[in-house]
């Protein structure tokens, strides 16, 4: 990063430093020039910490990991997210099938399905990330560059979609309560998502949740066409 890229993680005031090095060794944190608190006090914490503010969705932690941090896994993140997703969807088409041995689930696989719902689940997340950025470039005076600010709200979504990672005990771990596990999933996903809109355009919960709102609305609707698009597709084959 360079000057002036740090953030104050208390008043969201830019700053050139967040510690500065002494001689032998000796670190100090910058104070904020606005607000006279520690830019990041973050950077003493250890991880396990900051990763539990962050699932609280503190402001103080999102603007440390999006701001005072150099965190490029956000597209790793995505392709791992979606993979969960998708083979969610997969495993949960299958355990509706009858099945005699255990083991056909392996030994039958359908790769080209599964191929399939990892496409539409990147479709969807496209389709979400797009009626966000949008929503918020048709606001006026709310992205300033063309392609810096959008870059850096897409890398924000992607790091706050971290919740699906839960996907992953879910599949492991089945259960009658699965569809509310993936309720709430999706609910603390949808969060951590507003909550990264707010840090990094510094606006109020109403703007996000109308972003988040709109991107959800726009996913909607695809999934929707890929269902109608499919069972016309099958209602061609089956008169055909």
């Amino acid at each position: 990063m360079g000057q002036a890229d740090f953030r104050c993680i208390e008043c969201n005031e830019k700053a050139t430093e967040l510690h500065r090095d002494y001689s032998n060794g000796i670190l100090k944190i910058t104070l904020c020039a606005s607000c006279q608190k520690p830019v990041d006090k973050y950077i003493e914490y250890d991880p396990v910490i900051i990763l539990i503010d962050a699932i609280l969705c503190k402001t103080q932690a999102f603007r440390h990991i999006l701001f005072n941090t150099s965190m490029d896994i956000h597209w790793k993140l995505c392709m791992f997210c979606v993979l969960c997703e998708a083979y969610l969807r997969w495993s949960l088409l299958h355990s509706s099938e009858p099945s005699g041995d255990p083991a056909d689930i392996i030994r039958y696989t359908k790769e080209w399905e599964f191929y399939g719902m990892v496409a539409l689940a990147a479709l969807e997340l496209s389709a979400f990330c797009g009626g966000v950025l949008c929503f918020l470039r048709a606001m006026p005076g709310r992205l300033k560059g063309p392609d810096v600010e959008l870059g850096v709200l897409l890398r924000a979504l992607l790091l706050s979609c971290y919740g699906k990672v839960l996907l992953v005990p879910v599949v492991i771990w089945e259960h009658d309560f699965s569809p509310l596990c993936l309720g709430f999933i999706k609910l603390f996903v949808l969060t951590s998502n507003s909550q990264a809109i707010r840090v990094i355009l510094n606006c109020r919960r109403r703007l996000a949740l109308s972003a988040i709102g709109v991107g959800l609305l726009l996913e909607t609707s695809v999934i929707q066409a890929c269902k109608w698009l499919a069972w016309s597709i099958q209602d061609t084959a089956m008169f055909d």
